[in-house]
């Protein structure tokens, strides 16, 4: 597959003999279950859309039965800004269910596997970007990422995902999970084609008013020779698998030998992340959620009365995972609870957010793995408790609004890849790719 720093420098014939192979590629490869469906846009560079960014004119439905039949009135931010840099929205890729779960095994489409290994997830909610990517059926996709959706998906199917500084990428347009979590980003073969589409992506958009309204470019500045102080965690990956454990110690060899100056620091315990991660998320999106109940726009289930009709429309149309954490969220929020549980999550993202601020006092990255294990087979994560702790990793990135990127270091004994995520302070994403850059060379990670 041609990188996307390619693919932008070919001719208009070329790119629509190019579509019309890819076409073909994805057909050949349905069994996959990468892609929902193909819809051309535009003339530009062939690019992958998970189904919760709105592209005008196209089913958009979030995984989910509830939204069969939602036609999408306008296009999202990113896609207005991809098209007018010359790249085309070209499918629509499979997600969990709503982006809630890690495995892409939620979606109403059903389970998309994993191109290294048909019996493995891809990773979740961005599984089907992932696996486009990570199979060649794509030069590169959007996803989004709330907890990690982005970067875990990313280590499974060993690609580059990137998740923004919260606010970098406007969010008019996607479907919403957790409002002061969730942020696109992009999911790339490689990391200077993810800071070429980071760069069309991000920017100022007064419709979204979480936005940061900062214009600033990475690309035009990329440097992998810059020495950097990145701190690793050595205590924070004691629970993590062996596979993870030898790519984290190859990682850092790797960085010592590029140049980069390594020091030890700890953090706090993951399981206050995780606390603190699923009240904020499952309160958020018992909120966000409230809007689908078949009156205003997408499938309906008729009941004898308006509360009937709601009823129907809402249970059969929300799957188990997202009615799990409706039923959540709204525990969390009701009477009584509200300050045992919400306000003290909110406590601790503070603890958290500041946590990081006073490592990047010292450093100028930190490493982390992104995930416990490698891609797991299907049915492991059957335990909702499991599929949790695989984000254990990713969350606070999230809690803190820090950008992060996942990137491959190597393959497991069974080929399996092993990705490790590198993270930065706000709004430092030159930093981050900068230092990405330079352990992508150093490693020379093969697909």
């Amino acid at each position: 597959m041609i990188t996307l720093k390619e693919a932008l420098k070919l001719s208009k014939a070329e790119l629509n003999n190019f579509k019309e192979e890819l076409a073909k590629k994805i057909e050949a490869n349905k069994d996959l279950n990468a892609y929902i469906d193909v819809n051309n846009v535009g003339e530009g560079v062939p690019i992958a859309i998970k189904d919760n960014i709105q592209v005008k004119d196209w089913s958009v439905t979030s995984g989910s039965k509830i939204l069969q039949g939602y036609i999408a009135p306008y296009n999202a931010t990113v896609i207005e800004k991809m098209l007018d840099a010359g790249l085309s929205p070209f499918g629509r890729v499979n997600m969990d269910e709503f982006a809630m779960g890690s495995t892409t095994e939620s979606s109403f489409y059903g389970k998309t596997q994993n191109p290294h290994a048909g019996d493995r997830v891809p990773g979740g909610s961005s599984g089907g970007s992932a696996a486009a990517v990570g199979a060649g059926l794509a030069v590169a996709a959007l996803g989004s990422d709330t907890g990690g959706s982005i970067r875990q998906p990313a280590a499974y199917c060993g690609i580059v995902g990137m998740k923004p500084t919260y606010g970098r990428v406007s969010r008019y347009g996607l479907g919403a999970y957790a409002s002061s979590l969730d942020q696109i980003g992009p999911m790339t073969q490689n990391v200077e084609d993810a800071a070429i589409l980071y760069d069309i992506i991000s920017g100022s958009d007064a419709k979204d008013s979480t936005n940061a309204m900062r214009d600033d470019k990475v690309t035009p500045n990329l440097d992998a020779d810059r020495k950097l102080t990145i701190a690793v965690l050595p205590k924070y990956v004691e629970n993590a698998s062996q596979d993870v454990k030898d790519a984290y110690a190859q990682a850092i060899e790797a960085l010592k030998a590029a140049g980069h100056t390594i020091v030890e620091r700890e953090m706090m315990d993951a399981k206050y992340d995780i606390s603190a991660y699923y009240i904020t998320a499952t309160a958020e999106a018992t909120t966000n959620l409230g809007r689908y109940d078949g009156i205003r726009y997408g499938n309906r289930v008729e009941g004898k009365n308006l509360e009937e009709t709601y009823y129907l429309t809402r249970s059969e149309g929300f799957g188990d995972e997202v009615k799990r954490r409706i039923l959540l969220g709204n525990f969390v929020l009701s009477s009584g609870y509200y300050e045992a549980y919400y306000v003290k999550a909110q406590k601790t993202r503070h603890l958290i957010k500041d946590e990081y601020a006073k490592i990047f006092e010292e450093v100028d990255l930190i490493l982390s793995p992104v995930a416990p294990t490698v891609a797991p087979k299907f049915g492991e994560l059957a335990n909702p408790m499991d599929m949790y702790l695989s984000d254990i990793y990713t969350i606070s990135v999230n809690l803190a609004g820090l950008p992060a990127l996942s990137l491959p270091i190597t393959k497991n004994s069974d080929g399996m890849p092993v990705g490790l995520q590198l993270i930065a302070k706000a709004y430092d994403e030159q930093t981050l790719f900068d230092g990405a850059l330079s352990l992508e060379r150093e490693v020379a990670y093969k697909a």
